[in-house]
């Protein structure tokens, strides 16, 4: 009883918080929010960069011709430089051993741990398709505890928290476990996305980063946080 009525109050929270949030026009969006960007910085421009500059942008545009104007693509193109390595290394992080189900998990475990709604709205239905299960997502999005969760996943979400949270540092019993279960490239490799989405996540809180219109928010926001 108690446990259905916990669901239920969640799934009430999450849907306000949903509505209040997709109904938000661009009127509405804060002073320093470019209203195209969704962000605090402008879009960038191709023909406003050099050579090296337009070369990372069709990069990171790909066979579309026009790069990103939100999220990690769109902000990382005021640094083309550091746009390049990102892409690059996300791109690589995408084929490593782990595999697309635990890139996802990791992925959303660090989206979690820095209140990413961005990072998370996106990961979270790309999750899904990957194969993480609900009861995966559900446990690292309300904080709850791994016990009855498969055992790669449940060993992903612990790494993420004691490695985001308290000393940050990764016990010796779980990293033999991660070790055993994905390798020792794969287990390094989990460390890596989470550090790859931490970074992203860092980026877009910076420049508060907003949703486009038509793209739910999926993460409810933890009491801690700013907003």
């Amino acid at each position: 009883m108690m446990t259905a009525m916990r669901i239920a109050l969640k799934a009430t929270a999450l849907m306000m918080f949903t509505a209040s949030i997709a109904g938000q026009s661009s009127s509405s969006l804060p002073p320093d929010i470019n209203a195209e960007s969704l962000s605090r910085l402008p879009v960038v421009l191709r023909e406003s960069l050099d050579d090296n500059g337009k070369r990372i942008y069709d990069y990171i545009a790909g066979p579309g011709g026009n790069a990103p104007k939100t999220g990690p693509g769109g902000v990382t193109l005021h640094s083309p430089a550091s746009a390049e390595a990102i892409q690059m290394l996300n791109q690589a992080l995408r084929r490593t051993v782990v595999g697309a189900k635990y890139f996802e998990v990791s992925a959303l475990c660090a989206a979690r741990e820095f209140d990413q709604q961005y990072e998370w709205s996106g990961h979270e239905p790309a999750g899904l398709r990957a194969g993480v299960d609900q009861a995966t997502i559900d446990a690292i999005k309300f904080n709850q505890g791994v016990d009855g969760l498969e055992e790669k996943s449940a060993t992903v979400v612990l790494m993420s928290r004691q490695l985001f949270r308290g000393k940050h540092q990764l016990s010796p019993d779980l990293w033999a476990k991660a070790v055993r279960l994905f390798g020792e490239k794969g287990a390094l490799e989990i460390t890596a996305i989470m550090g790859d989405y931490a970074m992203a996540a860092v980026m877009l809180n910076a420049v508060d980063q907003r949703l486009p219109a038509g793209r739910p928010p999926l993460l409810p926001l933890r009491e801690s946080a700013s907003r």
